[in-house]
């Protein structure tokens, strides 16, 4: 069971927690990339995400993605895809329906990314859309983080520019975490008792 929603002032009790694990930045087709499809390819469900450089007033232009985020259990893989583009083989990943893609809000993300390359998505999962289904009503990452998991992410780095030539470390392990939570949170959800969230609480 867990709680509908968290208050500000529970979520500043929880201790904070990031991404433990390995963080490789991917920014060219080569070796390094093989090895991030050949592991990625292994794993039954990943976490994802995009990052997109922010814009602070209406006169800027947009900006389309400029990372994308997958995560497995104990290597998370940043890819810069604002440099590099789409790859046909990511494109691959992304479209098949045997791995399991978990994210929050996900519409927007798989469209910037489409934008880079055309790929017909496959084997993707909202949090936001299946969270009711166990008796949570808060839908942001942050508060979902918190009542499944029961601590604290930092969104600091989140306005960051994610266009940067090179990345910070506090940037990196923002954007691993962001993509690694989303997994934890699934596979938590997945062993737990459904409770749905009575119909005038949606």
């Amino acid at each position: 069971m867990y709680i509908e929603s968290i208050t500000p002032a529970e979520l500043e009790k929880l201790d904070y927690a990031s991404f433990p694990g390995k963080i490789h930045v991917i920014d060219s087709v080569g070796a390094e990339f093989n090895r991030a499809i050949a592991y990625l390819r292994s794993q039954k469900v990943i976490g994802f995400d995009t990052e997109t450089r922010p814009c602070f007033s209406p006169s800027q232009p947009r900006y389309g993605v400029a990372l994308l985020q997958l995560s497995g259990p104990e290597k998370a893989y940043l890819f810069r895809v604002k440099n590099m583009g789409m790859h046909r083989r990511l494109c691959n990943l992304l479209a098949d329906p045997r791995i399991i893609k978990v994210g929050a809000a996900i519409h927007d993300d798989i469209r910037g990314l489409q934008k880079l390359r055309e790929f017909t998505p496959g084997g993707f999962v909202d949090l936001q859309k299946i969270v009711s289904e166990y008796g949570i009503r808060d839908k942001s990452v942050k508060k979902m983080t918190a009542i499944i998991l029961g601590f604290r992410i930092s969104k600091t780095q989140q306005l960051s520019n994610w266009e940067a030539e090179n990345l910070s470390d506090s940037q990196c392990s923002y954007a691993a975490t962001d993509a690694w939570v989303c997994r934890e949170m699934y596979l938590h959800l997945m062993r737990s008792e459904k409770n749905p969230l009575q119909e005038d609480k949606l």
